[in-house]
């Protein structure tokens, strides 16, 4: 029988055994293309692929086993804990987006740890956890990107959609495009911030509302899922009325209740009062004439998607008055910085139903039937 000091030893040797296996899977290579970068030899990673777009009932997605991406010398590679499953997703699987990859890992929402990173990163540490949101990289010398416009950038690339996303083990992605997380989130409170969040936070902005004008201001929420249940957190810690619009009784009206929705009814009713603004997060064209009906003179409808079907002719009663439509196109990363900030400070709390790393399709299928309270999580762990 092996005394005790021996079985330390033993189990010792059995477990620096197994760590130097895996960091002998790391190659340094000196001098590749005239710089210092890591590449992978033999180490696999399991992501959901898509090859061809489909409705999401036929399960388009499929489950492979990949290369692990090596880093550019500007990138990180991340060991994925978490993806937010955001609309988007649902756009790029379905063809509602045009195909710019393929095959393609989709997913923008993406919590992980930094497992590697290039020869010229230098604010970031082996460890260190991370998010990666829509907005990928842009050219940085556009008009736009030098006007504090980069998410107009013609150049830009999109994560999940444009570039392999997180629906994968690992991904890698532009340092100077990879936000820090506050703390005080969990990896799977975390992920849904990272599109849903932003963008709900750069709605909030173009409504045009200032500062000093939110305490008692009048904002309408049209479609109340992933993006709606965090944007009413700030809105409402800005000191505004509430007033959700959305067809789902049981999950998301009850959802806006909870959260504190001064006012709550179907997608087509009418609030009870004129608002100063709203934000339309469902992809329902036929909710502007809708919400416009609803607008102060002066107000402002804000558009939250990146897709949405046909806006049917209004009367244009409907808009004068100075009263504005407006898009919101991607994010800046200050738009990404600054909500985080926000977030951080009120706390925001995000409401989610996780799904196994197995589950995309069945993930997607939810999101599609508004089954969803709040927002979805896939969990690669």
């Amino acid at each position: 029988m092996l005394s005790e000091k021996e079985l330390i030893f033993r189990y010792s040797a059995i477990a620096w055994s197994y760590i130097l296996a895996r960091v002998a899977v790391l190659v340094h290579v000196v001098d590749v293309a005239s710089s210092s970068r890591l590449v992978f030899n033999e180490l696999k990673m399991k992501a959901w692929t898509l090859d061809t777009p489909a409705l999401i009932t036929e399960r388009p997605l499929h489950l492979r086993e990949l290369p692990v991406p090596s880093p550019a010398d500007d990138e990180l590679l991340l060991r994925i804990h978490a993806c937010g499953i955001c609309r988007t997703d649902l756009h790029v699987v379905e063809g509602e987006l045009p195909v710019r990859r393929s095959p393609l890992i989709p997913g923008h929402q993406i919590v992980g740890r930094v497992a590697a990173f290039g020869s010229r990163v230098a604010d970031f540490a082996i460890g260190d956890r991370v998010g990666v949101a829509w907005l990928n990289r842009t050219c940085g010398v556009c008009e736009f990107c030098l006007t504090g416009r980069e998410n107009l950038c013609e150049q830009a690339r999109f994560t999940g959609w444009t570039v392999d996303g997180g629906y994968s083990e690992y991904a890698v992605a532009p340092a100077a495009f990879t936000y820090r997380l506050p703390h005080n989130f969990n990896d799977i409170q975390a992920a849904p911030l990272l599109c849903a969040g932003i963008i709900g936070y750069r709605c909030l902005r173009l409504t045009g509302i200032t500062e000093d004008e939110w305490k008692g201001a009048r904002l309408g929420l049209y479609g109340f899922g992933a993006a709606g249940h965090v944007c009413i957190q700030l809105a409402r810690a800005r000191g505004a009325e509430v007033y959700v619009c959305t067809r789902d009784r049981e999950r998301h009206q009850a959802l806006a209740r909870e959260l504190g929705a001064t006012w709550v009814g179907d997608a087509q009713d009418k609030p009870p009062v004129k608002l100063h603004a709203s934000i339309i997060f469902a992809p329902a064209g036929e909710l502007v004439p809708v919400a416009l009906a609803a607008l102060l003179k002066g107000g402002s409808v804000v558009l939250g998607g990146i897709h949405m079907s046909p806006i049917p002719s209004f009367d244009y009663s409907l808009i004068y008055g100075e009263r504005v439509v407006r898009s919101v196109a991607n994010n800046t990363r200050d738009d990404g910085t600054e909500f985080l900030l926000e977030a951080s400070r009120i706390p925001v709390r995000t409401h989610t139903q996780t799904f196994p790393f197995d589950e995309a399709n069945e993930a997607l299928i939810a999101l599609k039937n508004d089954s969803i309270r709040g927002a979805a999580v896939l969990v690669t762990d």
